[in-house]
């Protein structure tokens, strides 16, 4: 249960990105209210998964979630540039992200 927090709290870290991006520098109400809400949601949720996982695993784990689902959002949302060596540097956080998971002792 603890992991499933975990990768709903990485979720919710794109969804608070990508919001942002949206808000233009906050000045539209609508996406920088879901980035705010967004944010503690994500926050509440890492919590939660820290109360029984390892708090250095759960946070490197919950940021590569963040960082991957956010490179990937722009290159799908924003058309950032999708190079080979980016797509490399991802597939990397996410073998990261496995091998956390799988060495974390949780």
């Amino acid at each position: 249960m603890n992991w499933i927090l975990l990768v709903a709290a990485g979720f919710c870290e794109v969804v608070w990105a990508v919001a942002m991006k949206y808000s233009e520098g906050f000045s539209r109400l609508l996406p920088a209210a879901v980035t705010f809400v967004a944010m503690g949601v994500s926050v509440w949720l890492l919590a939660l998964a820290v109360k029984d996982l390892p708090v250095g695993t759960a946070y490197a784990v919950w940021t590569g979630i963040g960082a991957l689902g956010t490179a990937v959002a722009g290159i799908i949302l924003f058309r950032e540039p999708a190079a080979a060596g980016r797509i490399v540097c991802l597939l990397m956080i996410v073998s990261g992200i496995i091998g956390l998971r799988f060495f974390s002792g949780k």
